[in-house]
């Protein structure tokens, strides 16, 4: 498109992003008007914003979010939650800082397996439970967990959809990032818990009449139903083991959440419409909106010629290229969400592998994956864990603003991507 267009996607986006930031309009308000006006200015088209899979909504997201929600809805009914958050404290002994740690650790593990969305969304129910359990403000565990979320994801395949898109595209198995991406999640997780022990101390208050009465607490009373607390253990343990034989069976994570929500309400006698009521519409509504204004960034080529841009001040320096490629991407991210920039700069990095020969140990694709994931951490909207989790705070009376967020963000970035900086550097590039 010519460079009107791009300007005027570039206007759209930056106005949008402003008003997000303000919160002076709610976000929802903001992303779909936003996309509106992609639409009428033409940065757009129908065709591109609801069936492109490079600039467009991306559906695999909306609906594995649409179908772990309806999976989550029917396990709140069975007081699962209730259970876990009691089970925690208990664990903890009622103190503040234990508790972070076990769900930090918790979500960071589950994230390896799971994607970090789902993840999210299990533990983000536990969480708000335990916290007013222990009368402590929920938004300092939240973030913690969602930044674990985000950090646990890079250590596998399935832990982050950036990961899913770069596997694919340079040919690489779940073991590959096992091997090369694991040990530095753990390191990270760690710097993590000592960056959240400063960030929050004033939020770890110990009461000590408060934890006589929690460990007085019997967990087993906290379960409803058991029968369909059976059922939903069943049905999201297989939906699990399919997000986990994703590069066996070859189903989208949103074919198999689907299924899982589908077969969930069917075999059980919870009504359609109260599993529905638990999904989060405003959150679905925000990413659509979302997608379409990115995708109008893509369209006019605002992110294609950012992208060629950091690929020529890369050049052919395979040191440079990597630790550029990295903090690049961990900049880029925190802005636009990691999901399309990935997937609008995996074909550069591949065109970089290729100038190059071929790199060894597959460094610029780890360096693209390690800013991506971590650099989502950065502000509210770099990640989709992010989002969810902001909107599943509001909807519990919880809010997170934007710049509260981002505060712990910006912090909790700056110091992982230093780490992964010097990993990549020592690991791929200092002789042994």
């Amino acid at each position: 498109m010519n460079d009107w267009h791009s300007w005027a996607a570039i206007a759209v986006f930056v106005g949008a992003y402003a008003l997000i930031i303000s919160e002076k309009i709610h976000r929802v308000a903001v992303a779909l008007g936003g996309a509106g006006l992609m639409l009428a200015i033409g940065a757009t088209d129908d065709v591109s914003a609801f069936y492109s899979e490079d600039s467009g909504i991306d559906w695999n997201v909306i609906f594995l979010l649409m179908g772990m929600m309806m999976i989550v809805g029917v396990l709140k009914k069975t007081g699962m939650f209730e259970y876990l958050a009691i089970w925690a404290v208990k664990r903890a002994r009622a103190k503040p800082f234990r508790v972070m740690v076990m769900l930090v650790v918790i979500t960071a593990l589950a994230s390896a397996l799971l994607d970090n969305v789902t993840t999210v969304l299990l533990i983000a129910p536990v969480t708000l439970l335990v916290c007013e359990r222990m009368a402590l403000p929920a938004a300092p565990f939240l973030i913690a967990e969602v930044m674990a979320s985000n950090v646990g994801g890079t250590a596998t395949l399935v832990g982050d959809p950036p990961n899913i898109i770069i596997a694919s595209r340079a040919g690489l198995t779940f073991n590959d990032f096992v091997v090369h991406l694991a040990p530095l999640a753990a390191v990270l997780v760690v710097v993590l818990l000592a960056l959240c022990r400063v960030m929050f101390r004033r939020s770890f208050v110990y009461d000590d009449d408060r934890a006589v009465e929690i460990m007085a607490l019997e967990e087993r009373e906290a379960i409803r139903d058991p029968r369909l607390l059976v059922q939903g253990l069943i049905v999201l343990a297989l939906v699990v083991v399919g997000f986990v034989l994703h590069p066996v069976l070859h189903y989208a994570p949103s074919i198999v959440a689907l299924l899982g929500a589908g077969l969930l309400v069917a075999v059980t006698t919870v009504e359609t419409h109260e599993v529905l009521a638990e999904v989060e519409w405003p959150t679905l509504a925000f990413f659509a909106g979302l997608f379409i204004m990115i995708g109008g960034l893509i369209d006019t080529g605002v992110v294609s010629r950012i992208s060629h841009q950091l690929a020529e001040l890369i050049g052919g320096n395979e040191t440079v290229g990597s630790l550029t490629l990295l903090g690049g991407s961990a900049v880029l991210s925190g802005i636009v969400d990691n999901i399309p920039y990935v997937a609008t700069m995996a074909p550069i990095t591949a065109d970089l592998v290729h100038d190059m020969g071929g790199t060894s140990h597959h460094v610029l694709w780890w360096a693209l994956a390690l800013g991506a994931d971590l650099g989502g951490n950065a502000t509210a909207i770099g990640a989709s864990a992010n989002v969810v989790v902001l909107g599943i705070a509001e909807r519990n009376r919880q809010p997170i603003s934007f710049w509260q967020f981002t505060k712990y963000g910006l912090v909790v970035t700056a110091a992982t991507v230093a780490v992964s900086l010097a990993y990549v550097w020592l690991r791929y590039f200092v002789p042994s």
